[in-house]
């Protein structure tokens, strides 16, 4: 059995133990054609549409995360957290998609596509089943893996910034106050590695950090391939 990384280089043990698959999601076609701007804009849509109803259930997770804590600092961590996506990311997600043509009521009466659910469910299960570093594991390819998208499109100088549709989007998840976003989650595994971690608990944390990947490109699929396909 390996030795246990370090607490501050779990996310970086993880990394390195799913590289392939977090390739693979990172630099989907999805992303690469944000970057370009030629990503069909009904598969944007379709994404917008899918990634309401993903908030909503992550919102449920944050929750979880309360349930799960075992300090008030956990609990005021996963407080904020549900908070952010309530009161701020929700409001703000669907005046985004008021953007493009799409409402509330458009968007709450929409149907979940298979993979939300699958991703959404499995990252709920995860954190019902184990404790709260299973559960933080299970949200960081969202999480991270959005800044990592943000930060790289916009530092790299062939992503189209004139003219492209998708420029506020890669401006949200490259920007300093997601980036913080994202850097604070990759600490607060730190942190509950710390307490909670060692050697016996790194197969099951890669093989949950590798399954989240694979679902959250399974996301990215799923918007891709339906330019065709009805918004819900």
């Amino acid at each position: 059995m390996s030795a246990a990384p370090p607490a501050e280089d779990l996310f970086s043990h993880l990394l390195a133990a799913c590289d392939d698959d977090w390739a693979a999601y990172v630099r989907h076609p999805f992303v690469r054609a944000l970057a370009d701007g030629s990503l069909p804009q009904a598969c944007f849509r379709r994404y917008l549409v899918q990634d309401y109803l993903f908030l909503v259930h992550f919102a449920r997770a944050y929750g979880l995360a309360a349930f799960k804590a075992e300090t008030l600092g956990d609990i005021r961590a996963a407080a904020a957290g549900l908070t952010a996506i309530v009161d701020r990311e929700l409001d703000l997600h669907v005046a985004y998609c008021e953007g493009w043509g799409m409402g509330a009521d458009q968007l709450g009466a929409a149907e979940e596509a298979d993979a939300t659910v699958a991703y959404t469910r499995f990252v709920l299960e995860k954190g019902l089943s184990g404790d709260l570093l299973d559960l933080q594991v299970a949200l960081a390819p969202c999480v991270v893996g959005y800044g990592e998208i943000g930060r790289a499109l916009a530092d790299d100088p062939a992503t189209l910034r004139n003219e492209n549709p998708y420029e506020s989007w890669i401006e949200m998840y490259g920007g300093a106050d997601y980036q913080a976003v994202a850097d604070a989650h990759v600490d607060r595994m730190s942190e509950i590695f710390a307490r909670r971690g060692g050697p016996a608990r790194l197969s099951g944390l890669v093989a949950t950090f590798r399954q989240a990947t694979r679902l959250e490109r399974a996301f990215w699929d799923m918007a891709f391939a339906t330019a065709a396909a009805p918004l819900a």
